[in-house]
């Protein structure tokens, strides 16, 4: 007979899933580029505002004294978005085959941005995701094994201080977060996201839900929620503005894959004549 998984374990799991997701998340994209060597898929202000979230949400953490899993993770966010700001500069310095090649400005024909080719998955699709995922249930579950085998009892009032900076930063990340997502989404029309990985927005999406199962299965505490409201909106609401970007992967796939039918449709006819 199973035992029911309290609270507190249930938000230790979910906390070790987040890091666990969030370690995945920019590998995807930290490969692709490398493998484009190019980093146009990404918007640059995507990035740098991104990055603004991580570095106030990082100090907001600290000072109100939240969940180590937030600030473990605000850290790793920091690190990884300096990454792709760095790979994105320098392969602008060192421009990839599809970006040397030349465009006439007054044929309609060729395409404004050079579509770069999408690499070679590490994985068949039917497997990538699935495998990816399974890593993460079980380096969650197995994180909290290894670390938490003693019962966890959360207090029914938890000691919260709200302390205004810690709020302020907290909601200016969150601000951050929802406004990075804007240049990228329009970055996105222009690109039709060619050079961009689905999977980091596919688990960006699971490592801010488990994120944000973390703080309500620590506490549903009326004052605890509100503590952590900034960085509940800030992750909640992203996942919204990565559904849409999901939805564009989708969209545009299936207009490649209508072109291609048509196009593969009037080469017959030619060749039928």
């Amino acid at each position: 007979m199973m035992v029911p998984l309290s609270p507190a374990v249930m938000s230790n799991i979910a906390g070790y899933m987040s890091i666990a997701t969030w370690i995945v998340v920019y590998s995807p994209q930290i490969w692709e580029n490398y493998q484009l060597q190019s980093g146009e898929g990404l918007s640059v202000p995507f990035i740098v505002l991104w990055l603004l979230g991580d570095i106030t949400n990082l100090f907001g953490g600290i000072m109100a004294k939240l969940l180590p899993t937030m600030i473990i993770l605000a850290v790793y966010y920091t690190i990884c978005d300096l990454i792709l700001l760095f790979q994105v500069y320098y392969y602008r310095r060192k421009p990839s085959p599809a970006a040397r090649t030349h465009i006439d400005p007054n044929d309609e024909s060729t395409p404004l941005l050079p579509e770069p080719k999408q690499p070679k998955p590490l994985l068949p699709p039917s497997l990538e995701y699935p495998v990816m995922l399974g890593f993460v249930l079980l380096s969650g579950v197995g994180a909290w094994y290894v670390t938490d085998q003693d019962e966890v009892k959360i207090p029914e009032k938890p000691e919260v201080e709200l302390e205004w900076k810690s709020q302020l930063l907290g909601w200016m990340s969150a601000v951050l977060y929802l406004g990075s997502r804007v240049p990228q989404i329009v970055h996105n029309y222009k690109t039709r996201c060619a050079g961009l990985s689905l999977a980091m927005f596919f688990f960006a999406i699971s490592g801010n839900i488990t994120y944000v199962l973390s703080i309500f299965f620590t506490s549903m505490n009326p004052r605890y929620i509100l503590a952590n409201l900034p960085w509940l909106a800030g992750s909640g609401l992203t996942v919204f503005l990565d559904l849409f970007v999901l939805a564009q992967f989708a969209v545009f796939n299936w207009q490649d894959k209508k072109k291609e039918k048509v196009f593969a449709s009037d080469e017959d006819d030619d060749e039928e004549a």
